[in-house]
């Protein structure tokens, strides 16, 4: 498999792909990975680090095309390669393409992927590595414009159905999907659907649908939409506003685990409220897209007074709803696990491929489908 990465500036996604690389090895894969950032600055030894992008734009597309050349030289005969690189750039000089579309003809990628992040993460690593100023608002505007591209060099190289949108999110399981997108491609794919914001304060619940998540990545590839979630941070800013507070604590977490807290400025986080929202609903969207099957958990709330009985109350969200009714509407199989002693309604029933009243009833239909039949054949 071929594939080339993309990302807006801040995802860091070289230590990302050096762990899908290394992780492939440990499986008995071999992935070639090419950085096409480190190795225009190896043929530019002149240049600052991170003083690339200053460059006259002749001059770094010169540096592009001769790395390029090499990157096409080298991955001849090989049979899973990475490329990472941009799709666009928006900086100094303004917007501009990353990328000559003839050379990318001649690499031939089978798959193209534009890597996500949440966007405090993204802010923080940017102006770790860079002197650029740039607001909440330009990297929301930067990400949109870097999936576009992608998913039209994707679209023109004659691959678009293999174009993917994959969040870096939990690292661990996100590091494991791209490596079987990769090397174990055959694999269904599929899209989990959960409440997410209005469970945050239930950990019963909430630990129910995280053992739901790991369930599914453990047999299929999962586009899972929890990785990337910037709702949370737009909920903490408004409270955070209402206090009188000008920064919000977010949690980020480095490549190798550590957790560090930063602050966030709330009138940032504020200014792309309208873009969060806008962008969870039309990336989620795509993850349906892109997927084979959905398989949508509803709990059961908990009882009064927290009673891990249940109220017999469904844990239904619109988000779920309108997510099980795209998967229909597109022609995706639908699975729905109704846990609650209530009946789904038609507009559950009517819509799913086949309803569970577990998770793992919903399981071992999966296994007698034959659904598990590639992981099986694979390590996990």
């Amino acid at each position: 498999m071929r594939m080339i990465f993309t990302g807006q500036v801040g995802m860091d996604k070289k230590a990302y792909l050096q762990r899908v690389a290394q992780l492939a090895g440990e499986r008995g894969e071999a992935i070639a990975v090419y950085h096409v950032g480190d190795m225009m600055y190896a043929e530019a030894p002149d240049l600052t680090p991170g003083r690339i992008l200053d460059l006259p734009l002749s001059r770094l597309q010169a540096l592009r095309r001769a790395v390029f050349r090499d990157i096409i030289a080298d991955a001849a005969g090989r049979e899973n390669v990475i490329v990472n690189t941009h799709a666009t750039f928006r900086w100094r000089h303004g917007l501009f393409s990353a990328f000559d579309f003839d050379q990318i003809r001649q690499l031939q990628p089978d798959t193209m992927a534009c890597l996500v992040d949440n966007i405090e993460a993204v802010h923080h690593r940017l102006h770790g590595e860079h002197t650029i100023d740039a607001t909440l608002k330009d990297l929301m505007v930067w990400r949109e414009e870097e999936i576009m591209a992608t998913e039209l060099l994707a679209q023109a190289m004659a691959c678009g159905n293999r174009f993917y949108i994959l969040s870096r999110g939990r690292t661990h399981q996100t590091v494991e999907t791209a490596f079987r997108l990769i090397c174990r491609e055959p694999m269904r794919k599929v899209y989990p659907s959960f409440p997410m914001t209005h469970v945050v304060s239930l950990p019963t619940v909430l630990d129910r649908i995280d053992d739901f998540r790991a369930q599914l990545a453990k047999h299929f590839i999962t586009f899972d939409p929890g990785d990337v979630d910037e709702k949370l941070l737009l909920d903490a800013a408004i409270a955070a506003a209402k206090q009188g507070r000008d920064f919000v604590q977010a949690n980020v977490t480095d490549d190798d685990g550590l957790t560090k807290q930063i602050d966030v400025s709330v009138k940032q986080v504020l200014d792309i409220a309208g873009d969060i929202d806008g962008q969870i609903y039309a990336r989620d969207f795509k993850l349906i897209d892109q997927s084979d099957m959905i398989v949508s958990l509803i709990p059961e709330l908990p009882g009064p007074h927290g009673n891990t009985t249940g109220s017999g109350v469904p844990g239904l969200s619109s988000g779920v709803e309108r997510e099980l009714q795209h998967a229909f509407e597109h022609g995706k199989e639908a699975y729905v696990v109704w846990e609650p002693d209530k009946s789904p309604s038609p507009f559950i029933t009517e819509t799913a491929t086949k309803v569970f009243r577990s998770v793992p009833e919903a399981f071992e239909h999966f296994e007698t489908a034959g659904m598990f039949h590639q992981a099986s054949l694979f390590e996990h």
